[in-house]
């Protein structure tokens, strides 16, 4: 973490109009701390049931109840939508899809920021846009709330293993109150500015994997056609210069026709897309980013949107005429 402050620090929280209100933030406890959890993914199922393991009481809510069946039978309490989940809780994590689902819940009639209790703190882990992160931060400063954008990377197996890595915009006082929790989800947790700027992180690392994905599958493609025993070649070049966490990760489910979700393609185009828009509001040109986007949005067209990233091997050996899955 880049900064700390104990329990007893104060933020100044200034009404949008005239009035300053003083909230104190209050550091995450399990004795003390209630959870509350919107989104049961890939991801957020193994993320919510390692702060229950850690001692929290936690409300959860998603679309479809059965999904969270996990976490009920692990001792989490059901809310029939997001305005429960505010009212039981001191700090809400949402994880949800896309940015249009973190507004439902966060901003919309039913969404947590309308009800919730003074002091209480919004933690959105979704993949979202830098400017909505902002948005939530301002509107929940005019009601005494705090709130942070925290997307997180790793993918499945680093939620599984509370592993992740997490990029955090926001006041530091109140990060270092949510500390507690984001120690028991990640490994590397990084204030990287204010609202926003966890966002803008994750944009960044959303652009070093869409490239090197690319690279992966070209890879393992070339070797494949060359006639290469491809787990010996994978031994070979996932411990030199070539390694890298997509390479030792999703290159074996690539040799083994793996396409189970570690992380959605649609999810990767939608980031990938923010991305884009993102770069043309800063006036950059990110070709390799543009074309990693069209070869994903070419996996969506085939019928893959719900497959792991690592099934753009398909979209690429379609190219070559190579039916990978038959290879």
């Amino acid at each position: 973490m880049t900064s700390h402050v104990n329990a007893d620090c104060r933020l100044a929280r200034f009404d949008p109009v005239t009035v300053a209100v003083v909230t104190k933030v209050r550091t995450a406890a399990p004795e003390e701390t209630t959870i509350g959890w919107i989104g049961v993914g890939v991801m957020g199922s193994s993320m919510a049931a390692h702060l229950l393991a850690g001692g929290y009481e936690m409300s959860v809510f998603t679309k479809t109840k059965e999904r969270a069946r996990r976490l009920l039978d692990a001792g989490a309490t059901w809310a029939d939508g997001p305005d429960a989940v505010a009212t039981a809780s001191d700090i809400v994590f949402t994880m949800v899809g896309y940015p249009s689902d973190v507004r439902e819940v966060v901003l919309g009639e039913r969404g947590v920021l309308a009800h919730l209790s003074e002091g209480a703190i919004i933690v959105d882990m979704s993949t979202s846009e830098p400017a909505l992160a902002r948005e939530i931060d301002e509107r929940a400063t005019a009601r005494g709330l705090f709130a942070l954008d925290a997307p997180v990377s790793g993918g499945d197996v680093g939620a599984r293993n509370g592993a992740l890595s997490i990029m955090v915009g926001g006041a530091p006082e109140v990060v270092s109150a949510v500390e507690p929790c984001f120690a028991l989800l990640g490994t590397t947790i990084v204030r990287q500015g204010a609202s926003g700027a966890g966002q803008h992180a994750k944009m960044a690392n959303q652009i070093l994997i869409a490239g090197n994905m690319v690279g992966v599958c070209e890879a393992l493609l070339y070797a494949y056609r060359a006639g290469l025993d491809l787990e010996t070649l994978l031994t070979s070049v996932s411990g030199g210069a070539a390694g890298s966490w997509s390479l030792s990760n999703l290159g074996p489910r690539i040799i083994a026709k793996n396409m189970a979700p570690g992380f959605y393609v649609d999810h990767f185009v939608k980031d990938m897309g923010i991305a884009l828009s993102e770069a043309g509001r800063l006036q950059l040109s990110l070709p390799g980013l543009a074309l990693a986007h069209q070869l994903y949005v070419a996996l969506q067209a085939q019928g893959g949107g719900r497959n792991g990233t690592q099934a753009l091997i398909r979209a690429l050996a379609s190219l070559s005429d190579v039916d990978w899955d038959a290879s």
